[in-house]
């Protein structure tokens, strides 16, 4: 039985599990599973791995950045992030990929209208890092928001984000605000300064939709949750898994 997963601290709102055990069925994959695997951090990671006979897992938060040192090496594309989603098992060796930039491209790319060439992403972690480099790539200009935006000398306060909100047409929810605890909080707390011209998108998928997009959909905006993200980001980490099997 090759066995795969997902790590991260709090994950009784991943679909991720679902996910692959209807991919497996549709597939007729019967020699495959792959299971949540919660934990208070990834010090032991390598060892979980070799003891449980893990061939490849997703990373989730808060470890996508942390996981980085545990591991053997990175592709290109994670060493430019400098964020990793997903890890290859193959040979003794932790290799780390980043399925959540091509995922998260994918599922905007189709949204895009001529005005929005600007953008604000809301948070600083590895879901971030992921966002902003797909934005780059796709020629659109990224601001990182960050609570911290002291001590981040890329980022900015979100006081600064509300003033700018005219004039970036697209925001993106990369923090755990909407997702449960916080599910009855909106990641963009000044919803009157949405338009029918702003594209909002919120990488939370449980709830779908959040506080945030409710509000985005109120004014018309267009909105998109993390559903169709999850799925693309997880049939691109089972691709990288399938070559070494």
């Amino acid at each position: 039985m090759k066995k795969y997963g997902l790590i991260g601290r709090k994950l009784s709102h991943s679909w991720s599990a679902r996910w692959f055990a209807d991919m497996f069925e549709r597939e007729g994959i019967a020699d495959a599973e792959y299971r949540l695997y919660e934990m208070e951090n990834v010090d032991g990671v390598r060892q979980w791995a070799q003891q449980c006979g893990i061939n490849g897992f997703n990373v989730t938060i808060p470890f996508k950045e942390q996981i980085i040192d545990r591991l053997d090496s990175l592709d290109p594309e994670a060493g430019a992030i400098q964020a990793v989603n997903c890890v290859e098992c193959s040979n003794g060796q932790l290799v780390g990929h980043n399925t959540d930039t091509h995922a998260f491209a994918r599922t905007l790319v189709p949204l895009l209208q001529p005005w929005h060439t600007r953008a604000l992403v809301l948070g600083s972690g590895g879901a971030a890092k992921a966002v902003v480099y797909a934005l780059q790539r796709l020629g659109l200009e990224a601001l990182v928001v960050s609570r911290q935006a002291g001590s981040k000398p890329f980022a900015v306060s979100y006081d600064r984000a509300r003033e700018l909100a005219a004039s970036y047409l697209i925001i993106v929810n990369c923090t755990p605000v909407g997702m449960a605890p916080l599910q009855q909080q909106s990641a963009w707390p000044w919803p009157r300064q949405l338009t029918s011209r702003h594209l909002c998108y919120d990488l939370v998928y449980n709830p779908s939709p959040t506080v945030f997009l409710s509000e985005a959909a109120r004014v018309g905006a267009t909105t998109c949750d993390g559903r169709a993200m999850l799925y693309t980001q997880a049939e691109l980490s089972w691709r990288i898994w399938e070559k070494n099997q």
